[in-house]
């Protein structure tokens, strides 16, 4: 069954109500020049909130990186605590390795090769390094790497109105986050609920 992350989440309040709602993984945002980014404090908060809010099979925490090393990620992930690292930036196989290596779940940016990673983030940048760009994926790449027996994330573009399209691409997690918000940064509610309503119709 697919799952569903929302990426970009910024306060605690928000991340209990989606929790409350059944979201399968909340994204954390560590990069400084995004208008989501947030700190180790915020972090935590939107972490324990989700917990606390689904004690009995949590959403998973994803915390989302560019530019730190490897060990900057363990150490961050560590103190969340965070369950999965997604890697935007220039990582190789040996930070892939080095990171499951701390129990980390990795997801990585598709730039064409494989280093390991436990799933394969496609966003609308292939080849970017970057993604969160908002653009639709390349989305005939999934059928391709699935056939590769890749476990793939699908971001980039998504909304309600074609989450359903985007499910029968046959993606194992859709990563959804500007459309379901109100200003860069500030998630709606009412939006998330409007999302879910499309996904569980198509999907559930």
């Amino acid at each position: 069954m697919p799952k569903i992350k929302v990426c970009g989440v910024t306060d605690a309040v928000f991340a209990k109500a989606a929790a409350q709602r059944g979201v399968d993984y909340l994204g954390v945002i560590f990069v400084a020049r995004s208008p989501r980014c947030v700190t180790q404090a915020q972090a935590q908060e939107i972490a324990q909130a989700a917990r606390t809010a689904r004690p009995v099979k949590p959403p998973r925490i994803v915390g989302v990186f560019v530019e730190q090393t490897a060990r900057e990620i363990a150490e961050l992930a560590t103190a969340v605590p965070l369950d999965v690292v997604q890697l935007h930036g220039a990582y190789d196989a040996s930070d892939v390795a080095a990171l499951k290596a701390k129990g980390l779940e990795v997801w990585r940016l598709y730039d064409g090769a494989a280093a390991g990673e436990d799933a394969t983030l496609l966003d609308g940048q292939v080849g970017k390094r970057r993604g969160g760009t908002g653009q639709l994926a390349d989305w005939s790449l999934v059928a391709e790497l699935k056939q590769q027996g890749r476990r793939v994330v699908l971001a980039g573009g998504l909304s309600a109105e074609n989450i359903a399209a985007a499910a029968a691409t046959g993606a194992d997690i859709f990563d959804v986050n500007s459309s379901l918000e109100t200003a860069p940064g500030v998630k709606s509610l009412k939006l998330l609920e409007n999302f879910l309503r499309s996904f569980n119709a198509c999907c559930r």
